[in-house]
C-alpha cells in the first residue's frame, strides 16, 4: 500500500466530496449514497441506532477515510475517475508520490485517457517540488500519447526552473519547444526565459537568445527589449544597449519609463552623462515621466564631473517641472560642491533646505573640515544644527573630531569626546581610531596606548585601520620588532591584515636594511591573498638599490612586469639613481629614453638624478644640454637643477659659466640656498679668487643667506692656506 498523508487538517470532507462529486445524485456514488452524503437527515434516536448498524458509508465512516487518505478505500468508491475530477484532485494539497499513483490509476482506467489539463496540473504540482526529472518523462509521455502541446506548459516549467535558478535549463526548454515537441515559442516565451537569464546572474547570454528570436522572426515587444537592454548594461555593454534603444522603432515598440531609467544609470556610471541628460530630454518629449530618482542619477553623474554648476541647474529644472527634489537630490549636490571646494555654495543650498536632516549637515560639516575651515565647521554643528532641530550623531562628532586631529589640536579633540556622552552619543571604534591616528602620526604612542586601553576597558576591539595607525607610526619611529609583534597579534583578534599593513611592515624593514625579511614578508602577503602594488614593489626595489643589491632590484621589476604592474616613475627613478651611483650612466640615459616612450612624463627629480648623475662623470657639457632638453619638455628646473650644474662646472674650473648660473637662477626669481653658496664659495677657493669668494658672501648674507659650518670650513681653510702661503685645501 502506499504511504498514507497526513492532510485532513488542509482538506476538509466537503472539499474533496464537492471536488469529487458536484452532483448528489452522480452515478458514481453506491446506490443511494449520495442523498446520505450531501443532505441533512433528521437526527433522532432511532435514525443514529439505524445509522449506526447500517452497511452504508456513515460520518464516521468517512472520517476514516479522509484522514488517512487511503486511496485503495478511496479508489472503492469510484466507479470511474475523468480527466475534470483528476485534476480537481491534484490540485489538493497531496504529496508528490500519491499524485503520481492518482495519475498512473486513473490512467488505467478503460477508455480513459489524459487531459492536458491534467498533465499540466501535475506538472505544476512537480515543478513545485523541483522534480524535473519527473517533468521530462512526463512530457515524452505527451509526446507519445498525442497529446498537442500549448505554449502555456512551456511557460510554467521555465518559470519552475527560473524559481530553483536553473537559467540554463530554461533556456534548453525554449530549444526543445521546438525541435522535439513542435510547439512554435512566441514573444512570451522569449520573455520568459530573457527575464530568468537576467534574474539569474546569466546576462551575457540573453542578448544571444533575443537575436534568436529575431532570426526565428518572432517580434519582440518593449517588455522584451527592456529586459535585453537590461542584461546589455549589466554586462557593460552600453553602446549595444543604446543601438537597441533606437533599434527599437523598426519593430513597432516605443521606449517607456522604465527602458529610458535602465540605460540612464549606465551612461552616467561610465561618465556619458551627455548621453544620459539626452535620453532624459527624450523621456519628456516622448511623454515618458522621469522619477526623482532618475534626476538623482544624472545629477550624481554631473557632480562627479565637477560639472556642479550644470547639476544645480538639472535642480531647478526638476523644480519647474514640477518635481519636489528630496533629501538625496540635495546630498547629491551639496557633497558635489564640497568636493569641488564649494563648501560656501553648499552652506547656501543647505539654508535653502526646507527640512534638512543630519545627513545633510554632516556633509557640510564634512566640507568645512577637508577645506581646513574648523571654525565653520563647529558653527554648523552649535549653531545651524540645533537652529533646525537637528540632533548631532556619531558622525558629526567623528567629523569634528577628525578636523581638529589634522590641525594637530588633540586635546581640543580629548575634550569633544569627553563631552559626547553627556551629549548622549557614545564614542564608537571610529571615534578611537581617528584619536589614535591622530596621536601616532604625531609620534605620541603613548597617549595612542592610552586610548587603546580605553577601548579595552568599554569591550571595543582596535579594527584592521587602528592596528595601520600603530604600526605605521612604529616603522617610522624604527620600532620595527613592536610593530611586528603587533602585526602577529592582528589574526588572533579577528582582524585581517591590508596592503597598507604589509606596506607599512615592508617599508620598516627595508629602512633598517632588514631586506630578507621584508621579502619573506612580500612572500606571506602573497599567500595571504593580498596582492602587491607598485608602492610594495618600489619600497622592496629601492630598499635592495639603496644597499646596492641591483640584481636583486632586477628580479623584483620583473616580477613586477610579470604580475601586470607597469613601471611607474618611482621605480623608474630608483633605477636610475641606483645606475647613475654605480658610474652606469648611459645605462640610466637609456632607461629614461624608455620611460618617455612608454608615456611617463619624466618630473624635474627624474631630470635632476641625470644632470647630478652626468656632472659627477664629468660630462657636464652633456648635463647643460639635457637641461635645455629639459626646459624644451616643458619642466622647470629648481635649485636641485642648478646646484648640480654650479658643482659641475666648478669641478671642471668653469667657475664663471657656474657664476652665469647663479645669476639666471636669481633673474628666474629661484632663491639660492646654503648648499649654493657653499658650492661658488669653494669654485672661488679652489681658483684662488678668495676675495671673489668673500664677496659672495658678503652678498649672500646682505640677501639672508646664514653661513653654516661647511661655509666657515672652507673659508677658514683657505684663508689659512693664503696666510701660510700653502698649497690650496679644498673640501
Amino acid at each position: 500500500m502506499l504511504s498514507k498523508s497526513n492532510l485532513v487538517a488542509h482538506v476538509t470532507k466537503n472539499v474533496l466530496i464537492q471536488s469529487l462529486f458536484p452532483n448528489p445524485n452522480s452515478p458514481f456514488f453506491p446506490s443511494g449514497q449520495g442523498r446520505r452524503f450531501c443532505s441533512k437527515e433528521p437526527t433522532t434516536p432511532d435514525s443514529d441506532k439505524n445509522r449506526g448498524h447500517s452497511h452504508h458509508y456513515s460520518g464516521v465512516e468517512w472520517e476514516n477515510l479522509l484522514k488517512p487518505f487511503d486511496l485503495q478505500d478511496l479508489q472503492k468508491s469510484l466507479k470511474f475517475l475523468t480527466p475534470y475530477r483528476l485534476c480537481k484532485l491534484l490540485e489538493l494539497p497531496l504529496d508528490v508520490p500519491t499524485s503520481m499513483e492518482l495519475f498512473n490509476w486513473a490512467g488505467n482506467q478503460m477508455g480513459y485517457s489524459h487531459s492536458f489539463d491534467v498533465y499540466y496540473c501535475l506538472i505544476d504540482k512537480l515543478g513545485v517540488a523541483a522534480e524535473f526529472k519527473a517533468i521530462d518523462r512526463l512530457m515524452l509521455q505527451m509526446k507519445d500519447e498525442g497529446v498537442v502541446f500549448r505554449e502555456s506548459l512551456f511557460i510554467l516549467i521555465m518559470k519552475h526552473y527560473g524559481k530553483v535558478e536553473l537559467p540554463g535549463q530554461a533556456t534548453r526548454l525554449l530549444l526543445d519547444m521546438r525541435n522535439l515537441f513542435g510547439c512554435e515559442p512566441s514573444f512570451k516565451s522569449y520573455g520568459v526565459v530573457l527575464d530568468i537569464l537576467v534574474t539569474g546572474h546569466c546576462h551575457e547570454v540573453a542578448p544571444n537568445v533575443f537575436y534568436d528570436m529575431l532570426n526565428k522572426g518572432v517580434s519582440p515587444t518593449v517588455y522584451t527589449f527592456g529586459v535585453v537592454i537590461r542584461a546589455l548594461c549589466m554586462s557593460n555593454d552600453v553602446d549595444t544597449a543604446w543601438s537597441l534603444l533606437r533599434d527599437m522603432t523598426k519593430y513597432g515598440c516605443v521606449p517607456n519609463s522604465i527602458i529610458y531609467k535602465t540605460l540612464i544609470y549606465p551612461l552616467c556610471k561610465v561618465r556619458r552623462v551627455n548621453d544620459a541628460l539626452l535620453l532624459l530630454e527624450e523621456m519628456f518629449l516622448m511623454g515618458c515621466v522621469p522619477d526623482v530618482a532618475t534626476f538623482n542619477t544624472v545629477i550624481h553623474g554631473l557632480c562627479e564631473l565637477k560639472r556642479i554648476h550644470e547639476a544645480a541647474k538639472l535642480v531647478d529644472r526638476m523644480l519647474m517641472r514640477g518635481f519636489n527634489p528630496d533629501a538625496a537630490t540635495y546630498g547629491l549636490l551639496i557633497q558635489g560642491l564640497c568636493t569641488s571646494g564649494h563648501v560656501k555654495e553648499a552652506r547656501a543650498l543647505l539654508d535653502r533646505v526646507s527640512e534638512p536632516n543630519v545627513v545633510l549637515f554632516n556633509t557640510v560639516m564634512n566640507g568645512y573640515v577637508m577645506a581646513g575651515s574648523l571654525d565653520e565647521a563647529k558653527a554648523v554643528m552649535h549653531e545651524s544644527m540645533l537652529r533646525a532641530g537637528c540632533t548631532p550623531d556619531i558622525f558629526t562628532y567623528n567629523i569634528l573630531i577628525h578636523g581638529l586631529c589634522k590641525k594637530g589640536l588633540l586635546g581640543s579633540a580629548c575634550q569633544l569626546v569627553k563631552e559626547m556622552p553627556s551629549k548622549g552619543c557614545e564614542p564608537n571604534v571610529i571615534t578611537h581610531t581617528i584619536l589614535i591616528d591622530g596621536f601616532c602620526k604625531q609620534g605620541r604612542l603613548e597617549e595612542a596606548n592610552y586610548f587603546l586601553d580605553e577601548m579595552s576597558v568599554k569591550g571595543l576591539s582596535l579594527n584592521t585601520i587602528g592596528y595601520n595607525c600603530f604600526i605605521s607610526a612604529l616603522c617610522k619611529n624604527g620600532k620595527v620588532q613592536e610593530a611586528l609583534r603587533m602585526f602577529g597579534e592582528m589574526s588572533s583578534k579577528g582582524c585581517k591584515a591590508d596592503i597598507y599593513t604589509f606596506n607599512s611592515l615592508i617599508n620598516g624593514l627595508c629602512k633598517v636594511d632588514r631586506m630578507h625579511e621584508a621579502l619573506g614578508l612580500h612572500k606571506d602577503m602573497l599567500l595571504e591573498g593580498v596582492i602587491a602594488n607598485s608602492v610594495t614593489y618600489n619600497t622592496l626595489i629601492n630598499g635592495f638599490l639603496r644597499s646596492a643589491a641591483i640584481e636583486e632590484a632586477l628580479k623584483l621589476v620583473n616580477d613586477m612586469l610579470f604580475r601586470g604592474l607597469p613601471l611607474d616613475q618611482i621605480t623608474y627613478n630608483g633605477l636610475i639613481k641606483a645606475l647613475c651611483e654605480c658610474g652606469a650612466v648611459e645605462k640610466a640615459l637609456a632607461l629614461f629614453e624608455e620611460m618617455m616612450r612608454k608615456g611617463l612624463h619624466p618630473s624635474t627629480i627624474t631630470c635632476n638624478i641625470v644632470i647630478n648623475g652626468l656632472c659627477k662623470m664629468g660630462k657636464v657639457q652633456n648635463a647643460l644640454e639635457f637641461m635645455r632638453d629639459m626646459i624644451y619638455k616643458g619642466l622647470t628646473p629648481d635649485i636641485v637643477t642648478y646646484n648640480s650644474l654650479m658643482n659641475g662646472l666648478c669641478k671642471v674650473e668653469r667657475i664663471h659659466e657656474a657664476v652665469n648660473l647663479f645669476e639666471r637662477l636669481q633673474v628666474e626669481g629661484i632663491h639660492p640656498d646654503t648648499i649654493t653658496y657653499n658650492t661658488l664659495i669653494n669654485g672661488h677657493c679652489r681658483n684662488g679668487s678668495l676675495d671673489d669668494a668673500y664677496a659672495l658672501l658678503c652678498t649672500g648674507m646682505a640677501n639672508g643667506f646664514v653661513p653654516s659650518n661647511v661655509t666657515w670650513l672652507i673659508l677658514v681653510r683657505n684663508f689659512i692656506r693664503v696666510y701660510n702661503k700653502k698649497e690650496p685645501v679644498f673640501i
